[in-house]
């Protein structure tokens, strides 16, 4: 398998664990996917959460680390997904949810086990598009918590995707990123309003 999923912090984990074993939790998630789960949900294939911060004028992308998302099973689907947070004080369950990215962020790790290349996968947020990626990192050893996109890396859109933007279809960092600046710069006015 040439994808190198990097293990998620333990305190991650475990915060997602009690969240699942706390009744309360999953009631007030509002998820009816996982409410209506008949047998014991798992947490799957945690992947690190960058935000895109902004693109240098160079073309290199800024990114943080915002937390690990884990998918979370139930037999043999993924009924939702459960997201934890940096805190001062280690890792603390964040909240659970749904939506069309769980499926989608499936289907790109599906497409991207069929690559001859090694990756290491991350998701990629970008906020001023409500956009994710499935960002292919190409060194496998890296720290997971850090780094940015290098013009090798395949960023693989996630549906639903922002207009002209084709979802599951993997771009190279160095394309898609430029195309991203002008649609993530805020406008400036010409003139001051009256």
């Amino acid at each position: 398998m040439p994808l190198h999923v990097p293990p998620a912090p333990a305190p991650a984990l475990r915060s997602v664990l009690a969240a699942l074993s706390s009744p309360a939790a999953v009631r007030e998630a509002r998820t009816p996917s996982l409410l209506a789960a008949a047998g014991p949900v798992t947490p799957e294939l945690a992947l690190p959460v960058h935000v895109l911060d902004g693109i240098t004028a160079g073309g290199t992308a800024t990114t943080r680390l915002t937390g690990w998302r884990f998918l979370l099973r139930c037999g043999d689907r993924t009924v939702a997904a459960a997201e934890t947070k940096p805190t001062p004080d280690g890792w603390a369950f964040s909240h659970f949810f749904e939506g069309p990215y769980i499926t989608s962020t499936e289907r790109a790790l599906h497409q991207a086990e069929a690559v001859t290349q090694p990756y290491q996968p991350r998701l990629l947020s970008v906020p001023g598009l409500y956009m994710l990626t499935l960002w292919l990192h190409g060194d496998c050893t890296a720290d997971a918590a850090t780094g940015h996109p290098a013009a090798t890396d395949l960023l693989v859109p996630l549906a639903p995707a922002p207009p002209g933007i084709a979802a599951h279809r993997p771009y190279r960092a160095a394309d898609l990123l430029p195309a991203l600046t002008p649609r993530t710069t805020p406008v400036r006015l010409l003139r001051e309003p009256a």
